[in-house]
């Protein structure tokens, strides 16, 4: 399906020979329905986990192996990927996971349940203190999609990752629809219609390349400035675009993002959730070589008119940059709330 190994994934992600892998040989210690027997047993179980370095910059670092046991959460999985969050907690760097996983491991029963609710304490309290960033790279069911949900930022694979609570074989025996799993999880659902991924790119090897990238903006902890980029791209050019983009009839519609665009540093925006909620822009540029996030109304869609997606998705992004010290640059055009029936019955008035 042109998807990498776990540990290809990791070794794209990292700086080269930065890798520390922690727990190597740890295996399962369930004993149950056969599960002790020797074919049974694989060293790492069914994730890699470890610290590396990010364009010199430290982050922890777990990826589920789907080869093993469907990628299925163990006691002992889920150990391993508490022990890098503890770490990475105490020390302050962000926690990246690279999740391909079918849910709990079934033979482990309660304990397998017991090892995410360990792990959801953890994005709990470990949320507004280090960034956390979940790279959903295959078919992701039960369990392990609540991780993800919990944590700052979720991307996700086109064709090849899937989200869903239960898959679409067990929708079909409960509720009597026939959905395919692109339609219940894939990438463009919660791109565009859930609001649940942030961004989707191609394939594996895009989805790692513009994460390395993403890494640059973010601080490694709140206690941390967010890193400072050398600025070739002087504060003091002319933008003549900037004099004819705002048309003078009030009716007429512009992008906000030509705005944002022509004034930070070398043109270059990270936006997120670009598909969703599209009447807001929200995102990371570089001002000065210094991390900023903006946010703007988009006079494109909707003329700009705040809705209820809208107002969550701007507030989210607030809400981060709040936590982690990043200055906010807000270009506000907005006519005022979406008016009619489906915005109050939905109760526009509480977000």
């Amino acid at each position: 399906q042109g998807k990498l190994t776990a540990r290809e994934r990791i070794l794209l992600l990292l700086d080269p020979d930065s890798f520390d892998e922690y727990d190597m040989f740890v295996e399962h210690r369930c004993s149950d329905f056969g599960m002790d027997s020797d074919k049974n047993k694989y060293p790492g179980d069914s994730v890699v986990t470890g610290r590396g370095r990010i364009n010199g910059r430290l982050a922890y670092v777990f990826s589920q192996d789907f080869t093993v046991f469907g990628g299925s959460l163990s006691g002992a999985h889920a150990q391993k990927i508490c022990k890098i969050m503890d770490q990475a907690a105490m020390v302050g760097a962000p926690v990246i996971g690279l999740n391909d996983s079918g849910g709990a491991r079934i033979q482990e029963g309660v304990e397998s349940l017991a090892g995410y609710a360990d792990i959801f304490l953890r994005n709990v309290l470990c949320s507004g203190v280090i960034p956390q960033i979940s790279l959903i790279m295959g078919p992701c069911a039960g369990g392990a999609v609540y991780s993800p949900a919990l944590t700052d930022f979720t991307f996700m694979v086109k064709d090849t990752s899937y989200l869903f609570i239960t898959g679409p074989d067990v929708v079909k025996s409960v509720t009597n629809e026939d959905v395919t799993q692109e339609q219940l999880g894939g990438a463009k659902t919660h791109t565009a219609v859930s609001g649940v991924a942030h961004r989707a790119f191609e394939n594996d090897i895009d989805a790692l390349l513009h994460l390395r990238e993403f890494f640059n903006y973010l601080p490694l902890s709140n206690q941390d400035p967010a890193p400072i980029c050398e600025c070739h791209d002087p504060s003091d050019r002319l933008v003549p675009e900037l004099d004819t983009i705002v048309p003078t009839e009030s009716t007429k519609a512009y992008d906000m993002l030509d705005i944002i665009h022509a004034i930070v540093d070398e043109r270059e925006f990270f936006e997120i959730m670009p598909s969703y909620a599209r009447n807001i822009v929200v995102g990371f540029a570089r001002m000065n070589g210094r991390t900023v996030g903006f946010v703007g109304n988009q006079p494109k869609v909707a003329s700009g008119c705040l809705d209820i997606n809208s107002s969550v998705k701007g507030a989210r992004f607030v809400r981060f940059c709040d936590a982690f010290n990043i200055p906010l640059i807000t270009f506000v055009d907005v006519p005022g709330f979406l008016p009619g029936r489906p915005c109050h019955s939905a109760g526009v008035k509480t977000h």
